[in-house]
């Protein structure tokens, strides 16, 4: 991660670099008025933090009908879009994707203009940095982000959301979108915050990837997944403590190691896809990793680590 800030944050969760900013929001934070546009299981979290931390909250959704228990803590429902908009300076999107997003911004026209956009959907860097021009074009800051928590972690202590793109806007507002977790601030262009937190979900569904394939192996044999669970677990962890040495080599382009080399795992990958075969699993998620490490190979790096491979994976 490259971040174009100094190191600060007002999150305890580990992050990537945030740059020290002061809140300056025109209201008071507890009393500036919010509009949140997207009432899925996410979106329903963040509104829901913002009217318990007092905020004015105007919600809209595609299927009205999901307004309801939010209305019933104390939001406003808005019919449209545009009426949403129109409520408030700063507008919280949180939809499926960001061509939702782009579908909503064709309909509101300039009426975003003179407001700030901070956009909680999931997406590309380049999506963010397009959306960004769009909103610019337009009369209005944007501000991207990447929710670093599932819907129940929202407003609590280990939530934090990260964000990028227009500074003064993210200072501004900064107090009001604490109302969500801690603040992480990735940099001023607008596609950081999407990089840093495809970047943690890329090492999240890695996880999970091998996780379930290592359930699913043991279950072959009638062990309870319950039973392995605390074995995987505590593996897992003591393989992560590697992840700064790699972090290391590969800022540094000097990938030698003394624990694992590529000839090791490129001699000893083929069991875990003829184990997977015998046992009568599917070995799909694992085999690309056997072409990585004997494209290694073929181009000589055999006493190398593993950390090599992340070379590998950059088109050239």
């Amino acid at each position: 991660m490259s971040p174009s800030t100094p190191s600060s944050t007002s999150s305890p969760s580990p992050s990537p670099a945030i740059s020290p900013s002061s809140p300056s929001a025109t209201a008071p934070p507890s009393t500036a008025p919010v509009s949140v546009l997207g009432l899925g299981m996410m979106g329903t979290a963040l509104a829901t933090a913002l009217v318990r931390a007092g905020h004015p909250v105007t919600v809209w959704n595609r299927t009205p009908a999901r307004t309801g228990p939010l209305v019933a803590q104390g939001a406003t429902p808005a019919g449209t879009p545009a009426d949403a908009v129109t409520a408030s300076p700063l507008v919280v999107l949180c939809l499926l994707d960001n061509a939702n997003v782009h579908e909503v911004l064709d309909t509101l026209g300039d009426t975003v203009s003179g407001r700030t956009l901070v956009n909680l959907t999931n997406g590309t860097p380049a999506q963010a940095r397009e959306l960004a021009a769009r909103a610019a074009e337009r009369g209005a800051r944007y501000i991207d982000g990447g929710i670093m928590a599932v819907p129940q972690m929202i407003a609590g202590p280990h939530a934090y959301v990260l964000y990028s793109g227009d500074e003064e806007a993210y200072r501004a507002h900064r107090a009001t979108l604490a109302a969500f977790g801690g603040t992480t601030w990735a940099g001023t262009d607008p596609g950081l915050a999407a990089l840093h937190d495809l970047g943690l979900l890329t090492g999240m569904y890695g996880m999970v990837i091998g996780v379930l394939q290592a359930f699913a192996l043991v279950r072959t044999e009638n062990i309870r997944a319950a039973d392995f669970a605390e074995p995987l677990v505590t593996w897992i962890g003591a393989m992560l403590a590697g992840a700064p040495e790699w972090a290391r080599a590969i800022d540094s382009g000097e990938h030698l190691t003394d624990v694992s080399s590529i000839a090791v795992n490129q001699a000893a990958f083929p069991n875990f896809l003829a184990a997977y075969r015998d046992q009568g699993i599917s070995g799909e998620l694992f085999a690309p990793f056997q072409k990585l490490l004997d494209r290694a190979m073929a181009e000589g790096h055999a006493e190398d680590g593993l950390s090599r491979l992340a070379e590998l994976l950059r088109d050239e």
